[in-house]
């Protein structure tokens, strides 16, 4: 709980933040007002205190002028300093509003400083007359001094209704402020309140969301928070027993599916074995009887007739043989060729038959009787309905992992849908016109065969024809050659 307890921490410091910004700001303003205050008073005091030391400075060069000694004169020397001092702090205080008022006085004072100086000079050089009239003249100065004083602080004092009437407008503007700031604290505490709320309340949603989600049997939608305190470990909990949940879901659907392609294969078996028994009708009788017409056929002369039996006899044995077993793919080849022949003298120069075949292909293993159905079906719709007859092209290549086995035609071609349907392996169809091994069994037993369901592709154009093309595993026809 240690990230919660921050958050809330976090609010707490938030708070305290704010708080202290406002007494801050509070404290500068009010310090403000005073250094402004305080410097008013100080130019009062500073003003008072030049116009009775430039009244002391004249005394004390009045005192000189009678009595020329030397303790005299370092006691002008010792005021004339101060004043000068004085004169220096007095500029610091100097604004927009007294700035003409305090220069004229300071103009005044340094008159007098000067003509001290004057005074002073005149008596070492023993013009006594002149150094009165000097001293006369700066008497006359230090009054205008202290009457300017008067004049100067009666214009600080108006100055001064001015501040002191500013100080009052800006109490109330600052009772106003106070107002605004505490209803911005509250604004802003309450947005901070409900943004800290939401960090703490969506991610339990979400996962009150998750957990009913997983209830409802929904364990595809992934379990995401963003939050980074102990909610987040809670929703990795969660997420990490929904993953156990849906592969063990999976593994469950595997099983099921492979049972089901077991049950499959097994109504395959019993369909071969019954469609086995079916043309086991006496094998041994029709054997007997078709050698017995090609020998008779060959003893006429009928050369093309007795290999014509030869190739049906040859047909019948494998189909009686190879239903339920694999085999090689150059026996498919040869049977395959020679119940081209049986078609061949059916359909004469309509069935053109091309051949494209890589010999280092042909020991690969096939389930038996697969090449022949969808050699069928390319003569019934490509050769059979067409007065010109179709030209049918079968190819054998192969790469590193698998053998491809194309069967090419011209014929009218299927749709997409129908495509679609011969390789939807949900239902079980049996063509009524070939040898009882409907395509979509062919490709059943290759899928079973394989281990794969990508084994079978069809490329059909309306008009142009149709390209069967299967892939046989190199490592399943070593498996089976082992």
């Amino acid at each position: 709980m240690r990230h919660l307890q921050n958050k809330i921490w976090s609010l707490a410091v938030v708070v305290l933040l704010i708080m202290v910004v406002i007494w801050v700001s509070l404290t500068y303003y009010n310090e403000k007002m005073q250094d402004q205050y305080n410097q008013i008073l100080e130019r009062y005091l500073v003003m008072n205190e030049l116009s009775v030391m430039s009244q002391e400075l004249v005394t004390a060069l009045n005192t000189y002028t009678l009595h020329p000694s030397k303790e005299n004169l370092e006691k002008v020397q010792q005021y004339k300093h101060q004043v000068n001092d004085r004169t220096l702090e007095m500029n610091a205080y100097k604004h927009v509003d007294n700035e003409a008022e305090l220069t004229n006085y300071t103009h005044l004072v340094n008159s007098v400083v000067e003509l001290t100086d004057q005074s002073i000079n005149f008596q070492l050089s023993g013009e006594t007359d002149t150094a009165k009239l000097a001293l006369s003249e700066a008497l006359h100065v230090s009054d205008y001094v202290s009457e300017l004083r008067l004049s100067v602080i009666d214009a600080e004092s108006s100055s001064y209704d001015r501040f002191y009437r500013e100080m009052i407008e800006r109490s109330e503007a600052l009772t106003e402020l106070g107002i605004w700031l505490l209803l911005l604290i509250i604004l802003l505490l309450l947005c901070f309140t409900y943004w800290f709320s939401q960090r703490i309340t969506k991610p339990l949603e979400s996962l009150t969301y998750s957990a009913k989600q997983l209830s409802k049997g929904d364990f595809d939608a992934q379990i995401i928070t963003n939050s980074k305190d102990e909610t987040a470990i809670l929703a990795s909990t969660f997420e990490q027993m929904r993953i156990n949940i849906n592969h063990l879901f999976k593994e469950i659907r595997q099983k099921a599916k492979l049972e089901k392609e077991l049950q499959q294969s097994r109504y395959l078996l019993k369909e071969s074995q019954l469609l086995s028994l079916q043309r086991q009708i006496n094998p041994h009788f029709l054997f007997n009887t078709l050698n017995t017409l090609s020998k008779k056929a060959y003893m006429e002369g009928s050369m093309e007739t007795s290999d014509l039996l030869v190739s049906i006899a040859d047909l019948l044995r494998y189909n009686l043989k190879h239903m339920d077993q694999p085999t090689a793919l150059r026996e498919e080849v040869y049977v395959l060729k020679q119940y081209v022949d049986i078609q061949k003298a059916r359909f004469t120069d309509r069935l053109t038959f091309h051949c494209d075949i890589e010999e280092t292909c042909l020991d690969v293993q096939i389930p038996g009787l697969t090449l022949q159905p969808i050699i069928e079906n390319a003569i019934i719709h490509a050769v059979e309905p067409n007065e010109d007859g179709g030209v049918i092209t079968f190819r054998v290549t192969h790469n590193e992992q698998r053998v491809a086995i194309e069967i090419e035609d011209n014929g009218p071609g299927m749709t997409s849908e129908k495509v679609d349907e011969l390789l939807d392996s949900n239902t079980q169809t049996v063509s009524e016109r070939s040898t009882g091994i409907g395509f979509k069994n062919v490709v059943q037993r290759l899928r079973i065969f394989n281990g794969e369901h990508d084994i079978v592709h069809i490329n059909s154009q309306l008009g142009i024809g149709t390209t069967v093309t299967l892939y046989i595993s190199k490592d399943r026809g070593e498996k089976k050659d082992d």
